[in-house]
C-alpha cells in the first residue's frame, strides 16, 4: 500500500460521490408519504412499489460505492436509479416560470453526479478500497502435475 496522501483521494471521492445517495435514502424513508405523494403528482403508477425500489437502489448502490465492494455494480445500479429518476422528476423542458430553474438545476445535478459515477464504472474503486484488498488476495498456487517415474536406461 502506499504511503502518499494520494492514496486516499479514492475513498474520499467516493464517500463524497454517493453519501448524497444514502441521506437522500433516510429522507425518503423519514417522509415516506410525502414523497409517494410526489411521486405520485408526477402520474408513476404504483408509488409505494417505485418509492420502495428507488430506496433500495439508493442505499445499496451507495454503500457499495462508498466502502469500495463491488463499487462498479454500485456505480451501475445508482446510473440505473439516477436516470429514470432525472428525466422523470426533473423535467425542467416541461416547466414554465418559477418552477423552470431549480428543476434544472436539480437536472444538471443529477448529470454532474453521472459523471463521477461513470468515472467509477470506468476505473473501480481504486486505492483503499474492499475491492483492491480482495484483488491482493494471494492466489492458490495450482497443484503441479504427477511426472512420471524417470526411465532407468536399459
Amino acid at each position: 500500500m502506499s504511503s502518499s496522501p494520494v492514496h486516499y483521494f479514492a475513498p474520499i471521492g467516493r464517500l463524497l460521490l454517493a453519501l448524497i445517495f444514502v441521506a437522500s435514502a433516510a429522507g425518503k424513508f423519514n417522509d415516506w408519504q410525502g414523497t409517494v405523494n410526489m411521486i405520485a403528482e408526477k402520474g408513476m403508477p404504483a408509488p409505494d412499489a417505485l418509492l420502495s425500489i428507488a430506496v433500495a437502489l439508493e442505499i445499496i448502490g451507495g454503500v457499495s460505492v462508498i466502502v469500495g465492494l463491488y463499487a462498479r455494480l454500485g456505480a451501475l445500479v445508482l446510473l440505473a436509479f439516477l436516470v429514470p429518476v432525472s428525466v422523470i422528476m426533473h423535467n425542467f423542458w416541461a416547466l414554465e416560470g418559477a418552477e423552470r430553474m431549480p428543476e434544472m438545476i436539480s437536472f444538471m445535478k443529477n448529470v454532474s453526479i453521472s459523471g463521477g459515477i461513470v468515472l467509477v464504472l470506468a476505473f473501480g474503486a481504486g486505492p483503499c478500497s474492499i475491492d483492491r484488498l480482495l484483488e491482493r488476495k494471494p492466489k492458490s498456487k495450482p497443484e503441479a502435475a504427477p511426472q512420471p517415474p524417470p526411465v532407468a536406461p536399459s
